[in-house]
């Protein structure tokens, strides 16, 4: 499906020069006197670098059909996760080098969306934050009151954060998936 430089969105999937990009952010520039150019900021799909692509900006662009679709996480070997198609039950298995540190964050059970292009998944939708819970943390050592004093706690899926002395094993945290670090203890 091709589209016009008028229609293009944010994290739309674009097949420029034989690739899969997303779009990052876009600027349209009519110089006097010149054909129009669209500047593009995109994201490959393939290595996950941020490119600058300058197309034509009277140049159809070409539309991946990508879906969007609800998998359930339900084990991570050591090469490759295995994720079920919660319409079709259909299992696929993807490798952890495309999944990167993502694991670091879902549990066993947890739905994502994937996004799916020509029957294979190219992205992976993960929240900005999540809630695990603390498995095992050091002690507090009584009268280690400075502020900021943080100790090391290990989650339910293996992350390892820098916590406050407050937190104690059982308690359910929110993390921070872009930087890996804590936010708050969650009280729910």
């Amino acid at each position: 499906m091709t589209i016009s430089s008028s229609e293009i969105k944010k994290n739309m999937t674009l097949i420029i020069d034989g690739e899969l990009y997303q779009v990052v952010e876009w600027q349209h520039r009519k110089p006097p006197k010149a054909p129009p150019t669209l500047t593009l900021r995109v994201k490959s799909i393939k290595n996950g670098n941020i490119v600058e692509k300058k197309v034509q900006g009277n140049r159809p662009l070409v539309v991946a059909r990508t879906v969007k679709q609800e998998f359930q996480f339900l084990f991570g070997e050591s090469e490759n996760a295995t994720f079920m198609d919660t319409d079709t039950f259909e299992q696929i298995s993807v490798s952890n080098d495309f999944l990167g540190d993502t694991l670091d964050f879902i549990e066993e059970g947890q739905n994502l969306e994937l996004l799916i292009y020509e029957g294979s998944p190219i992205s992976i939708e993960i929240p900005a934050s999540v809630i695990l819970e603390v498995k095992s943390s050091e002690e507090a050592i009584k009268g280690d009151t400075a502020t900021n004093v943080t100790k090391s706690a290990t989650l339910s899926t293996g992350l390892n954060v820098q916590v406050p002395l407050f937190i104690k094993e059982g308690d359910k945290i929110k993390v921070d998936t872009r930087t890996k670090e804590y936010i708050e203890r969650d009280n729910s």
